[in-house]
């Protein structure tokens, strides 16, 4: 879903502005767990909230929609987020980052989702001892996957802090990518395939969306591999040491991603050379045969304009004595066959055709 991205320049720092035309409705959940406990449920006023903040379990707050800037207005109260940070949930367009604001790490990621064309979408997240709020643009059901594992038991999750949670998150959004890699590799060997088989201007066409696209996936991709980086490096203490050793592994997931894109944007590149090389091969193809057919065309010309001049034999024997002959029309026409097959054969002879 496509929003108007930022606000009216001039506009004082820390204004909270949501998105134009961002869905009204907003869903708050709260999921609250740790080894031995679990509750999730669905938050209708933020102040229920207050009652986990002091217990010693871990809190997941996630908010799908950006329609209600009151939302965030409460939470950055309650949790103490800063207020650059809460601007920056609601600009949308925003790269992938890290912030550390001490008492808490805000970080900005993009999830990419395979529609009718490729459309990433922006997640944010605070990070603090023991809780994580994740804000998303639009209801949904971007994390069930992470939901139903916290469900489970006794998981990896469960027995760790909220900074593997925040793990899980972004493995998931960079994960994300790997179909979307996928489906881009099959149109780049359609594309290939179209462009030397019948190149047309419909081709031209996708081969310029699809550099758009993975254009666009570098200026995503790029940053968030920086951010990833920045988080294991990460010394105010939020991020433990166990989970520095999965961020490395994220890490390596982004490198993967993206040297599959460059991959990707080289042979785009390629097929677009491929193309221009193609339409110049069909020209040359098309201008030799016409050459060849004015060129044998040339002499047939001069014979029947030789012929076709207006003389007077009965005036002078030098007048074209052939126009009385009993098989002169034929005899001409049996000549300029003769000349235009003498033609072909040396042009055949001499590899022209």
């Amino acid at each position: 879903m496509k929003f108007k991205k930022y606000h009216k320049p001039g506009t004082a720092p820390g204004t909270l502005i949501p998105p134009i035309q961002a869905p009204p409705e907003v869903q708050i959940k709260l999921i609250a767990y740790s080894t031995d406990f679990f509750e999730e449920k669905k938050l209708h006023d933020l102040d229920e909230i207050a009652a986990y903040r002091d217990s010693p379990h871990i809190i997941w707050i996630s908010v799908e929609g950006l329609g209600q800037v009151e939302v965030l207005e409460q939470l950055g109260q309650q949790f103490g987020l800063h207020p650059l940070a809460l601007e920056d949930v609601l600009n949308i367009g925003q790269r992938p980052k890290l912030d550390d604001y001490e008492s808490h790490l805000f970080f900005i990621l993009r999830v990419a989702h395979l529609k009718e064309e490729i459309e990433t979408e922006q997640f944010s997240f605070f990070l603090g001892e023991r809780f994580l709020i994740s804000i998303e643009e639009t209801p949904g059901n971007g994390f069930e996957m992470i939901r139903e594992r916290l469900r489970r038991g006794r998981t990896q999750i469960r027995r760790s802090g909220a900074d593997y949670l925040a793990y899980t998150l972004i493995d998931a959004a960079i994960d994300s990518y790997f179909p979307v890699m996928e489906f881009l590799g099959e149109r780049v060997e359609d594309l290939e395939i179209e462009v030397v088989e019948a190149p047309s201007k419909a081709t031209l066409i996708e081969v310029h969306k699809l550099k758009r696209e993975l254009l666009h996936l570098r200026r995503v991709l790029w940053p968030s591999r920086d951010t990833i980086n920045m988080l294991m490096r990460e010394d105010e203490g939020l991020i433990t040491q166990q989970t520095r050793f999965f961020l490395r592994d994220c890490y390596d997931h982004a490198v993967q991603i993206i040297d599959i894109l460059e991959t990707h944007r080289d042979l785009s590149t390629g097929i677009m050379d491929v193309y221009l090389s193609s339409l110049s091969n069909r020209l040359s193809e098309i201008m030799k045969v016409l050459t060849i057919i004015s060129t044998i065309f040339i002499p047939l010309t001069f014979i029947s304009g030789i012929y076709g001049m207006n003389f007077d034999a009965d005036a002078s024997p030098w007048n074209m004595p052939e126009l009385r002959a009993y098989f002169g029309y034929p005899a001409i026409l049996l000549f300029m066959l003769i000349v235009a097959l003498v033609m072909l054969g040396y042009f055949r002879r001499r590899g022209w055709i």
